[in-house]
């Protein structure tokens, strides 16, 4: 790519919002998911009998469904950035593309 392309890219507005919206959405996901990740560390390190406790008459304890809502947690909110990325940040750099053509 020449030097020229580049420039015309970066000083596009729609590659400027592009990378602001974006680079917004995955910092505020990524800090949602450290408090959640996090979170459940604090709990177990700190909090042991509250995740110790046990749920009915068998020998599962509240940190096995929490450990699991975590991992889920993380799935779905993987989910999250991909369905915005496939309807709106791939749009944008298609119409970054175009308007360098």
């Amino acid at each position: 790519m020449d030097h020229k392309s580049v420039r015309a890219i970066s000083e596009n507005p729609t590659y400027q919002h592009l990378v602001k919206t974006r680079s917004r959405y995955a910092w505020t996901l990524t800090a949602i998911l450290m408090v959640v990740f996090y979170g459940y560390i604090y709990l177990v390190a700190f909090h042991r009998e509250i995740m110790a406790q046990r749920i009915g008459e068998g020998v599962m304890t509240l940190s096995i469904p929490l450990g699991i809502g975590v991992i889920v947690f993380t799935v779905l909110i993987t989910g999250v950035y991909v369905r915005k990325a496939n309807a709106d940040f791939d749009k944008w750099t298609r119409e970054v593309k175009e308007s360098i053509k």
